[in-house]
């Protein structure tokens, strides 16, 4: 005698019986025996449920998981990204071909039957009976649909999918359930064309575009006779079947498939052993997804854009809300990046630095006035490989780059000398500027003054020993002279500077805020990413108007709707005279100062070199009134010092800001601009202001607005404690000791 279900008394085929509904099926009991009694077809009691009633009363079927793509500013493919790689179609564009050979091998009598196919039943309860297992299954199409929704559900979560595949009565009851429902609200060709759309073919294709694109390279609309039936015999088994590891097993069962569509009648014999006789003729396309697919070097910024809908707001207001709109997918992503302005970057930097060199080079193009990023690429490509990071050198950590961005050398000074002229200090002004001199005993800052207690105290000095001032500040810039600075900021002391920045935009690449010190605020010894200088500097460019750096122009989701992306925020940061005084001082930089190799020849251009303590780390950030850049040259690890040491084929003695990255940034800034309107700055006149006199070398040994002659102390550096230098986490970027070398 069948066993007894302890929640009412009820055996299962009799709880099925029941909810399959006697008058529904036409008074046939023998319905419940899609749901064999316990025992009887060696099924086990587990898994069964308490009673019909606690299966939720509506099928909710997810919207399919498909790939999103992202899209440059023209709406060129970047890169294609997904959880499943899926692009849903209407039934008109897939191949009748394709509609008959999986209904006819997966469930001939879909258009006859319901939900539960009976005869399917008896069939499968005869052949098990006489097996003596379950070898013979009777789900249909309708059936297998909605085990998939389970799947799709499930995602990636392995216990969720091990719930969703689950061989238990309480299963088989609900898919029951909801098999009636999908028939009586989808109707047999939506229910088809959801089939086709969420099954799975294999080779991480998902639905039968994906499929026929993978195998075929072609269309869901444009597959033959044999192609379809090679695709509808996947999926009973995509692994056993697979084609591409396994063609004469693939081309058995594509065969069993061929005759099946005869002996139903989708086709004639003839027309079956036709095509039986043919190769499969794949077309195979490797899966391409993910960023590490994105062309022309743009995988960082795909990466970028990816991090972007991760983390904003806008986008969902929690990380799991976000993440599931994302890998839901389905999402059209244009971007603002400019695929001219993208080649030019990747040809320098393939021209200039090798993925093999010792060093990496990072470069990040950005709009004055409008905030987008327009190119982003380094000399380490996207990948896994030798040569390769997943870390993008051009952002800050919370973006997917390096712990503390990397030390910027003299690129600061431009934000020392505008806080400067915007507290009222004349272009014209002059510091005696000696070759080297201790730091100032005390510097003012927002709080508490900054003391040089230090034994020995802090100490610096130029690039060269012929740079002895006095000097004004047009040629101080030039020559980028670090005694001029640091007497400018115990002049005005840091919380100006410090001020300025936090207008800029300006903070370290672990996000916090710059701390107030006279390197920091002076030389620039504290890491900030070339995003973060760019769009600093683009604030010059656009006379004191600075904007927060934007990647995404629109997104669309795969019903056409649009959803809202985050926008540029801009704001003064200084005055349109203080900019434009700025923009004169820079241009001297790379007419007549360290900045030569890097000058533009067709149009208005203004930078600023750096070069950090032992050469670690060389800069140039520039711009023209409709462009701002920043490339950054050194050890991601920050433990080459670079000297004696060849970059892309080409031997340096040592590295200059204004000789490695300024060519770098000087040939990515003209393929990007070829074209493109060349406006003039507005520009100040800067008097010549320094005096050559005979009391020039006396001068250079006075002191300095602190009242303190030169020292010859031995120099020592800044030290930053071993735990916050981020060279051995990961290979990504730190800080190093001090501050700007030189120009």
């Amino acid at each position: 005698m069948p066993k007894k279900h302890s929640g009412g008394g009820l055996t299962t085929t009799q709880q099925a019986a029941k909810f399959l509904g006697v008058a529904a099926l036409s008074g046939v009991v023998l319905a419940g025996i899609a749901l064999p009694a316990a025992g009887a077809l060696g099924l086990a009691t587990k898994g069964t449920v308490e009673g019909f009633d606690e299966i939720p009363a509506n099928l909710e079927t997810p919207p399919l998981s498909q790939r999103t793509k992202i899209l440059d500013s023209k709406g060129g493919l970047i890169a294609s990204v997904y959880s499943r790689d899926r692009t849903v179609v209407k039934l008109k564009d897939i191949s009748p071909y394709m509609q008959k050979a999986i209904v006819a091998i997966e469930d001939a009598r879909f258009y006859q039957h319901g939900a539960v196919d009976l005869k399917g039943i008896l069939r499968a309860l005869n052949s098990n009976v006489q097996s003596g297992g379950t070898a013979q299954g009777a789900s249909t199409l309708t059936q297998q649909y909605v085990k998939n929704v389970f799947i799709e559900e499930a995602g990636d979560d392995p216990d969720k999918v091990a719930q969703a595949t689950q061989q238990t009565m309480g299963r088989k009851i609900q898919e029951l359930k909801y098999a009636i429902q999908v028939e009586e609200k989808l109707g047999k060709k939506r229910i088809l064309t959801n089939y086709l759309n969420i099954t799975f073919f294999g080779q991480q294709a998902y639905g039968i575009e994906a499929a026929s694109q993978r195998y075929f390279s072609k269309s869901a609309k444009d597959l033959t006779l044999e192609e379809a039936a090679m695709l509808a015999g996947l999926v009973q088994s995509p692994s056993r079947y697979d084609p591409v590891n396994d063609a004469a097993e693939a081309t058995r069962r594509r065969n069993t498939v061929l005759q099946r569509m005869a002996d139903v009648g989708d086709i004639s014999q003839a027309e079956a052993d036709k095509a039986k006789a043919s190769p499969l003729k794949l077309k195979v396309q490797k899966p391409k997804n993910g960023c590490i697919t994105a062309v022309s070097g743009a995988g960082f910024f795909c990466d970028y854009v990816r991090q972007v809908f991760l983390t904003d707001p806008v986008f969902g207001k929690t990380k799991e809300d976000r993440a599931k709109v994302w890998n839901q997918g389905g999402l059209t992503i244009r971007t603002t990046l400019d695929p001219q302005s993208q080649q030019s970057v990747q040809n320098s930097i393939q021209k200039h630095v090798y993925k093999s060199d010792k060093v990496a080079t990072a470069v990040t193009l950005v709009q004055p006035g409008t905030g987008k990023i327009m190119g982003m690429g380094q000399s380490k490509p996207y990948g896994f490989g030798a040569n390769e990071t997943q870390y993008n050198y051009s952002v800050n950590k919370s973006m997917g780059g390096s712990n503390y961005g990397f030390p910027t050398g003299s690129t600061f000074k431009p934000f020392l000398a505008a806080a400067a002229i915007e507290g009222g200090k004349p272009a014209t002004q002059r510091y005696s500027s000696p070759y080297e001199m201790d730091y100032p005993d005390t510097v003012q800052t927002c709080g508490k003054p900054w003391v040089n207690d230090q034994v020995p105290k802090y100490h610096l000095e130029n690039e060269s020993e012929s740079e002895k001032g006095p000097y004004a500040l047009k040629e101080a810039m030039a020559k980028s002279v670090n005694t001029y600075f640091v007497q400018m900021l115990e002049d005005i002391g840091m919380c100006p500077v410090s001020k300025m920045t936090d207008k800029l935009g300006v903070v370290q690449g672990d996000g916090t805020k710059l701390p107030q010190n006279p390197s920091t605020l002076t030389l620039g010894s504290n890491g900030l990413s070339p995003l973060t200088m760019a769009s600093a500097y683009a604030a010059f460019a656009n006379r004191g108007t600075y904007c927060t750096p934007i990647a995404i122009e629109s997104v669309n989701t795969a019903d056409g709707d649009s959803l809202a992306v985050p926008k540029t925020t801009c704001s003064q940061a200084m005055s349109q005279t203080t900019a434009d005084t700025i923009n004169t001082l820079l241009r001297g930089v790379v007419d007549s100062g360290t900045g030569q190799e890097a000058g533009l020849q067709s149009r208005d251009n203004a930078g600023k070199t750096g070069t950090t303590d032992s050469r670690r780390n060389a800069w140039f950030v520039g711009y023209t009134p409709n462009m701002s850049g920043a490339v950054w040259v050194g050890s991601p690890s920050q433990k080459v010092e670079m000297e004696h040491i060849t970059i892309g084929g080409v031997y340096q003695e040592k590295v200059y800001g204004g000789q490695v990255p300024g060519p770098i940034w000087r040939d990515a800034m003209t393929g990007a601009l070829d074209g493109v309107a060349a406006p003039s700055f507005n520009t100040v006149d800067i008097p010549d202001a320094r005096e050559e006199d005979d009391e020039d070398e006396e001068d250079q040994g006075q002191p300095g607005p602190g009242g303190k002659k030169p020292s010859k102390t031995p120099l020592p550096s800044f030290s930053i404690p071993s735990n916050l230098i981020g060279g051995n986490n990961g290979g990504r970027g730190g800080q190093t000791n001090g501050g700007a070398q030189g120009p």
